[in-house]
């Protein structure tokens, strides 16, 4: 295995993280959107250095950059203090984001964030990790269940928000790991 590092960033690595992030969902996700979509998500929604700065300076947040020899390959987006409807935010942590870049898939880069993630989670004293992820992603689910996860729900993204995005792909699960 190679020498896979995580650094905890702040708000002076926001375009790095930003041209990152990019990179990455244009290589798993662009197949999502209708004509426009992608670049509006990208570019205005998810990843403008605007939004992630605030969104790093934000104390409840946790950015991550995961490097394999010095080389960024994937990113985590972490809320502390995170609840599933109806839950006790004090209870439960949201892995937001966890994207991993094509040339680190299968180099044990996700398993290693992922304890990363769960090793945080038990840090704050959680009950309970969720995350969302799409119910078209085979892959990823396959992944989600073997570190653990359950399904916990399921809901549509907005038609009003995400109306550039295929109707195909607007269906998310929410899976979560208890400890």
């Amino acid at each position: 295995m190679e020498l896979i590092e995580i650094k905890k960033i702040d708000s002076t690595s926001a375009e790095a993280l930003s041209s990152l992030a990019k990179t990455i969902y244009v290589h798993h996700y662009a197949h999502l959107w209708k004509p426009g979509g992608m670049d509006w998500y990208m570019n205005e929604f998810a990843y403008p250095v605007s939004k992630i700065t605030y969104e790093i300076e934000n104390k409840n947040c946790l950015h991550y950059i995961a490097y394999i020899n010095n080389t960024a390959v994937g990113y985590l987006k972490i809320n502390i203090d995170a609840a599933i409807e109806g839950g006790d935010i004090k209870d439960g942590i949201e892995l937001e984001r966890i994207y991993i870049d094509t040339t680190a898939v299968n180099k044990g880069v996700g398993t290693y964030l992922m304890n990363f993630v769960f090793d945080i989670a038990k840090s704050y004293q959680k009950k309970y990790i969720f995350l969302k992820a799409m119910d078209t992603a085979d892959q990823a689910m396959k992944f989600y269940t073997k570190m653990g996860y359950a399904l916990a729900g399921s809901f549509r993204l907005s038609d009003t928000i995400f109306h550039l995005m295929k109707e195909e792909y607007r269906g998310m699960y929410i899976l979560k790991k208890s400890f």
